[in-house]
């Protein structure tokens, strides 16, 4: 069984930091891709931040230059540090990983999310 385990988030000012941790743990092997989704209350779950195998990243128009992903392939972790945070950037984050499973069969892996939210 595989778990993600997120952390970091929390009630931040505007214009603050944080760092989001999501840790995967279990039979989960060549993760190939690690991303980082958000959903506002109200609203639909919206892609935030990929990394795939070479290091290559992605991101929302919404966060470029704001959000940084990255990942330690040895902890099997993925990280999404978030600068100048505003109003809108408050949601519960989800991390989402894409690997195989033991079997060398596909496997992507949700975690249970953090909250984040940004106060003026």
């Amino acid at each position: 069984q595989v778990q993600l385990v997120e952390s970091g988030g929390g009630l931040v000012e505007a214009g603050g930091s944080l760092r989001l941790s999501c840790a995967a743990s279990g039979s989960i092997f060549n993760i190939n891709r690690s991303g980082w989704y958000r959903q506002a209350p109200g609203k639909q779950r919206e892609f935030v931040a990929t990394i795939i195998s070479g290091g290559i990243t992605d991101y929302a128009d919404s966060v470029k230059g704001r959000f940084t992903i990255s990942r330690d392939n040895a902890k099997n972790t993925v990280y999404l540090q978030m600068n100048s945070l505003k109003l809108e950037d408050t949601a519960v984050y989800y991390c989402d990983v894409v690997g195989s499973s033991p079997l060398g069969g596909y496997l992507e892996v949700w975690g249970q999310g953090t909250l984040v939210t940004v106060s003026s």
